[in-house]
């Protein structure tokens, strides 16, 4: 997709300044969330056992439950653990179709993952030992691996502390 440029790049960065000026109050200023976190983030996989083994046996989120889905008979239900008592929960749906990724209004554009310095050395070499294609660190992101699990979820591994943003602490 063609990036915006010209006025019209200017009279964006103009609203998100005017935006981020009257919403973005400063850290001592903000109040508390009214929720606990997120308890799991729930997609949709093509395939349980090539999902399990993708997370699990590749990328080591352990799995910690499987069940059948609550309101739609045949339907599984499974829970990785992403660390810091998050979750990321599947679903599958057999019988239905399921289209091919598209980024578009309302679908999920990644999912980032903090990551340790150290931890993000072991995925990228992970990741070239298993051919597994990636964007990162470059294009002026040093801190940012992007891949599509095998669903077409993309997941980023950010080399940033959890609550931070380039190095600016965004909650306590």
């Amino acid at each position: 997709m063609p990036q915006p440029e010209g006025a019209e790049l200017e009279a964006i960065r103009a609203k998100r300044d005017e935006l981020r000026e009257q919403f973005v109050k400063p850290l001592d200023e903000r109040g508390g969330s009214p929720t606990q976190g997120v308890h799991h983030i729930a997609l949709i996989c093509k395939d349980v056992e090539e999902t399990i083994r993708f997370y699990q046996e590749f990328l080591g989120f352990p799995l910690v439950e499987l069940v059948e889905n609550r309101d739609y008979r045949g339907s599984s239900h499974f829970f990785f653990d992403l660390g810091n008592k998050n979750l990321l929960g599947f679903f599958d749906f057999p019988g239905h179709d399921h289209p091919a990724f598209m980024e578009t209004i309302g679908a999920v554009q990644h999912l980032a993952l903090s990551i340790s310095p150290e931890r993000f050395d072991e995925i990228k070499s992970k990741l070239d030992e298993g051919g597994v294609e990636y964007l990162g660190p470059d294009r002026g992101v040093e801190d940012s691996l992007y891949i599509r699990d095998p669903n077409g979820v993309g997941i980023e591994f950010y080399r940033e502390k959890l609550g931070e943003f380039e190095g600016t602490t965004l909650i306590k």
